[in-house]
C-alpha cells in the first residue's frame, strides 16, 4: 500500500480553555485540538518528531535550531499514487564502459611536489598511482 504524508509544525502554545489551570493541560489541549483536525481529514497521527535545522545568524553565520513537527500519514487516492508514480525520476542507464587508457592518463597529468621540508619522497608506483616512501632526509 503507498501512503502519502503531511508533515506540519507541532503547537507552541498551549490553548486556554474552561477548567484547564496549568500550562501541561492547556499545551495537552492545543496537541489534542491539531491531531483532531487533520484526522477529519483522514490523517492518522504517526509521531511527533524534533528535527535540526541551520539558519542564518548575522551576516555570515549560521546556527542549527530544533524544530517541532508532527507527521500524519494516510493511504494515497488513486489519482495521487499514479501521480507519485509519475513523480519518479526514470531509471539510470548503465554508464559506458571507459577506456583504461583514459584513467591512466589523468594519473599521469597529476604532478606531485614536495617541498624540502616533508619527510617523505613521492614517486610513480608500478601500476601508474602515486606511492609516498619514507624517507628521512639528512
Amino acid at each position: 500500500m503507498i501512503y502519502e504524508y503531511k508533515v506540519v509544525p507541532a503547537p507552541t502554545k498551549g490553548l486556554k480553555a474552561k477548567g484547564l489551570k496549568t500550562t501541561a493541560d492547556r499545551f495537552s489541549l492545543a496537541f489534542e485540538t491539531a491531531i483532531n483536525e487533520y484526522a477529519k481529514e483522514g490523517w492518522e497521527f504517526l509521531r511527533a518528531e524534533t528535527l535540526p535545522s541551520e539558519e542564518r545568524e548575522g551576516l555570515m553565520g549560521k546556527t542549527t535550531m530544533y524544530q517541532n513537527v508532527l507527521v500524519f500519514k494516510r493511504p494515497a487516492q488513486e489519482e495521487t499514487q499514479v501521480e507519485i508514480a509519475g513523480s519518479l525520476p526514470p531509471p539510470m542507464d548503465e554508464p559506458e564502459a571507459q577506456d583504461d587508457n583514459t584513467e591512466s592518463q589523468k594519473f599521469e597529468a597529476v604532478e606531485a611536489t614536495v617541498s624540502d621540508q616533508e619527510a617523505g619522497e613521492v614517486t610513480d608506483g608500478s601500476d601508474g598511482s602515486l606511492v609516498e616512501e619514507d624517507t628521512q632526509r639528512i
